[in-house]
């Protein structure tokens, strides 16, 4: 009998079918074993000594292995064909060792790229061993990573309160969000105009034609700044006659886009399927390890890390023939197209992601799939197909005009292009459907040189520079991957990590850093910069992958790395909080005091009118404060942000009007636990009335009416038709509410707290009434997932109070932050429930705070005989209930 070791029950399952009798196939669940969370876990001291503690979660899986590798003829190690399944693999042969499970049974490893019958054996016969050169590369990334991370993150701590962590990757990320965020602040829009004609040829064909020239010189995009420069084109081109300098037709061609690499997919997936990086490469994970088509489980697409677009031959002979059969030998090119990337690591350039069997159209096989597994099967299906297309044929046509006024020589030019023959764009276009260009289909009228032309109109239109857009998830990877930051494997999940630890937040499917994310990034890049670096961070990563490449040694890498690292945070020692601040002040200040549009200081206290404002920092975290603290106490968040159009957005304090009962400033402000409304400063050490927004109130849409009515709350709307108590509606620490006595009711979704009227109060209030105290008729039964493939029973998961958990019995394991519950599976959700048990014994009977007091006031007693002090707190329970 030989042991398999794979990584995932799916995976194992099916493998286990395919290699049939004398062979177990057993899943690790992925890693085994991580550094500790604590300090020492790699010991620079000590050659970088790095201390692995088993997973608790695994504890029993590794057991399970080792008796059946004991008793087995041989073990072959089978997880991913990437650095970290070497990694993974290396972790559980270690282990077996420590547990002497290994006698003089042969080891190999196996890699294939795709889980089809076809890929599982033919990688049996290719056994290899445990790549070192990728293990070191491994253990050489773990340790940056570690040594980062637990070296900065106390920095972090403690001179810059509120901020969480650091990390090399994670940093650098983060950095590019900030630095986008700080262009679009510093923006400065600047006019200009665009002056077009519309013309018509002799048959009366009209067309459209810009200005590019007048006088002898070129009029490009910024060229004409002005109202009045417009005006006086517009004027000349009025008075103008047209006609046909020159005709140019050109052919050309489109090529089709290489197939899907792990970032590339992910890139595509955000924009036409408007799936998050880490949703795509779970539902890629799901596709990859394989689905049940038809009663046989086989997996959909190959390896989906990789930054390979290369193909295997027989995949690009079947594509040919998918392409032939379907579309026609007319769309086959004549000799097969083959793509290179410049590999990160020439061991880890797998193929591109792609189809196992390409002759599996979506169509085929989407009712065996989840909505979003059929779509993103599809996106890879047609990406591969159009891959080894024939190219688009275009013919693009360039019309110069000239156009005489007076003694004035002005130019116009039109341009237009005809697709010819389609090629690959009959299958696919890069990008959203609704975000492509048009213009190979603006075609222009037949012309030719000499031709006179009629004018039908002359536009100027205005318009203004924008700033560079906020980075999208897919963005930010691809730019990423530019510069050479971080791998595939890892994109996913250093997004994942900034908004966990809210450096980041997704506003219309764009990363906006928050203000902790700005701070930290701000303080590393003034004490630590170098290693936020762009340059830097690729060139270590670059160093990583010659490591894997058997080209440098990894302990000589951490030396040089760790020598000025530390160096650099012994520097820090030294630094005040204070210095700290100021330094934070005075490189924020574009963001924390935009210019205002009077003119006025920016730092110039609102409230006292002599203070100045600057950047301070809490236990709670950055905020503005009055240098005349304590005798003025105006705070504010850190800024008022511009948006991508360079408008101020609602994140800082912004003024909505004068309450005109009271005569005092309404404003919106941003605070801990979101937007909310306040009512003057306050007074004598008296805090000003406040209000939240309710949910699905933009602070964009509230205007100073609606501020003072919520302001107003709690407002009466009736009497009770039986009992004439008044019901009260207002917004409370769980949202907007009714009340009558001591009964409250939570609004739906579809009621509003400033409209809601006495009927539909008295059916909530009632509906609450009937339900009971605890307010709820049981819990949601939720969605069934199936039975427990070992202990029986149905698993479901369910929305909570803090949160959507899977539940099995008496067990309920919260879903990991960023997990979508309709997304989950069974299988994940067996591995949560199988956690939950082993961190959560049986909980001992609960004593009341009443023996604890008790037993408190007889310490004697309970030192003298320390093995009856239970025994003794139950006469004590009993002397205190007497």
């Amino acid at each position: 009998m030989q042991v398999v070791i794979v990584e995932s029950p799916a995976k194992a399952k099916t493998i286990n079918k395919y290699l049939g009798p004398g062979y177990e196939v057993i899943a690790s669940y992925g890693h085994v074993r991580d550094l500790p969370a604590k300090d020492g876990s790699v010991d620079p001291e000590h050659d970088f000594r790095m201390l692995w503690d088993v997973d608790p979660k695994a504890q029993k899986r590794l057991s399970d292995i080792a008796r059946a590798v004991k008793a087995a003829d041989g073990l072959i190690l089978a997880t991913d064909p990437d650095r970290e399944g070497e990694a993974i693999s290396w972790h559980v042969l270690e282990v077996l060792k420590e547990k002497r499970a290994l006698k003089d049974q042969p080891i190999a490893r196996v890699v294939f790229n795709a889980i089809t019958k076809q890929a599982v054996t033919e990688a049996m016969k290719h056994p290899r061993m445990i790549d070192a050169a990728l293990v070191d590369a491994y253990l050489a990334r773990r340790a940056l990573d570690y040594l980062v991370g637990f070296t900065l993150s106390p920095v972090l701590w403690r001179k810059l309160p509120g901020a969480r962590s650091a990390g090399r990757v994670q940093s650098v990320a983060l950095r590019l969000v900030c630095d986008r965020e700080m262009e679009i602040e510093t923006f400065v829009r600047r006019e200009y105009w665009s002056i077009a004609a519309t013309l018509a040829t002799p048959r009366s064909e009209t067309f459209e034609a810009r200005l590019v020239g007048a006088d002898g010189k070129k009029i490009s995009r910024l060229d004409v700044g002005t109202a009045e420069e417009a005006s006086a084109f517009r004027a000349a081109l009025e008075a103008a006659k047209y006609s046909v300098r020159s005709v140019e037709a050109k052919p050309g061609k489109r090529h089709p886009y290489p197939p899907f690499t792990t970032s590339t997919l992910q890139q595509e997936a955000s924009r036409k399927l408007g799936l998050a990086p880490a949703t795509t490469m779970r539902i890629a994970q799901r596709l990859y390890e394989g689905v049940d088509i038809g009663g046989e489980t086989v997996g959909l697409i190959t390896y989906m890390r990789t930054d390979g677009v290369d193909m295997a031959p027989e995949a690009v002979a079947a594509t040919r023939a998918v392409i032939g059969r379907e579309y026609g030998d007319r769309y086959v090119p004549s000799v097969p197209r083959k793509y290179t990337a410049k590999a990160k690591n020439a061991q880890e350039a797998h193929e591109a992601v792609r189809p196992t069997d390409v002759g599996r159209r979506p169509k085929d096989v989407v009712r065996h799939l989840e909505p979003d597994q059929a779509k993103l099967y599809e996106l890879i299906w047609l990406r591969t197909v159009a891959s080894q297309m024939e190219s688009a044929e275009i013919e693009r046509t360039t019309v110069d005009i000239d156009a005489n006024a007076g003694g004035r020589a002005l130019e116009l030019r039109a341009t237009g292009s005809v697709v010819k023959f389609d090629g690959f764009l009959t299958l696919y276009r890069e990008g959203r459907d609704d975000e492509e260009e048009d213009d190979e289909n603006r075609r222009l009228p037949a012309m030719s040189a000499g031709e006179p032309l009629a004018n039908r109109g002359i536009k100027a239109d205005q318009h203004f520079t924008e700033p560079p857009p906020r980075y999208s998830e897919a963005s930010l990877v691809k730019r990423m991957e530019e510069l050479g930051i971080g791998r595939p494997s890892t994109y996913a999940s250093v997004l994942a990590v900034l908004r966990e630890r809210e450096y980041v937040r997704l506003d219309k499917r764009r990363l906006v850093p928050e203000d902790k994310g700005r701070l930290v990034t701000a303080f590393l890049e003034s004490f630590f910069d170098r290693y936020v670096e762009y340059d830097f961070t690729a060139d270590l990563e670059e160093k990583l992958d010659r490591i894997s490449a058997a080209e440098l040694d990894w302990k000589d890498v951490l030396r040089d790395f760790w020598r000025d690292f530390s160096a650099a945070v012994g520097e820090t020692k030294e630094l005040r909080v204070s210095d700290v601040i100021a330094a934070l002040d005075e490189m924020l200040t574009a963001h924390i005091f935009p210019p205002k549009e009077d003119g006025s200081d920016p730092r110039l206290c609102p409230t006292c009118g002599t203070g100045r404002l600057s950047l301070k920092v809490g236990k709670f975290g950055a905020f503005i404060g009055c240098s005349n603290y304590p005798e003025c106490k105006y705070t504010r968040p850190l800024a008022v942000q511009n948006g991508e159009n360079g408008e101020a957005e609602t994140t800082g304090t912004r003024v909505l009007g004068t309450d005109p009962e009271s005569g005092l400033e309404v404003t919106l402000r941003d605070g801990r636990f979101g937007t909310y409304l306040q009512l003057g400063e306050g007074k004598d050490g008296e805090k000003p009335k406040r209000s939240s927004l309710p949910k699905g109130l933009a602070p964009a849409d509230v205007d100073l009416e609606t501020a003072l009515a919520l302001l107003a709350l709690p407002r009466e709307i009736g009497h009770h038709p039986e009992t004439g108590e008044p019901i009260l509606a207002g917004i409370g620490k769980f949202g907007p509410y009714v009340q009558m006595g001591r009964t409250y009711a939570n609004l739906d979704s579809g009621d509003d707290v400033l409209s809601i009227g006495l009927n539909r109060g008295v059916a909530l209030i009632a509906d609450k009434q009937n339900k009971g105290p605890g307010g709820r008729r049981g819990a949601p039964a939720g969605r069934e997932l199936g039975e427990h493939p070992t202990l029986g029973g149905v698993i479901s998961v369910r929305p909570g109070r803090f949160g959507a958990y899977v539940n099995h019995g008496k067990v309920n394991a919260t879903l990991p932050k960023g997990t979508d519950p309709e997304a989950v599976t069974l299988d994940e959700a067996v591995k949560l429930i199988a956690a939950k048990a082993e961190t959560s014994p049986a909980r001992p009977a609960r004593k009341s705070s009443t023996a604890k007091s008790a037993t408190a006031k007889a310490p004697a007693k309970a030192k003298a005989a320390p093995k009856k002090a239970s025994s003794a707190k139950a006469p004590a329970k009993k002397a205190a209930k007497g």
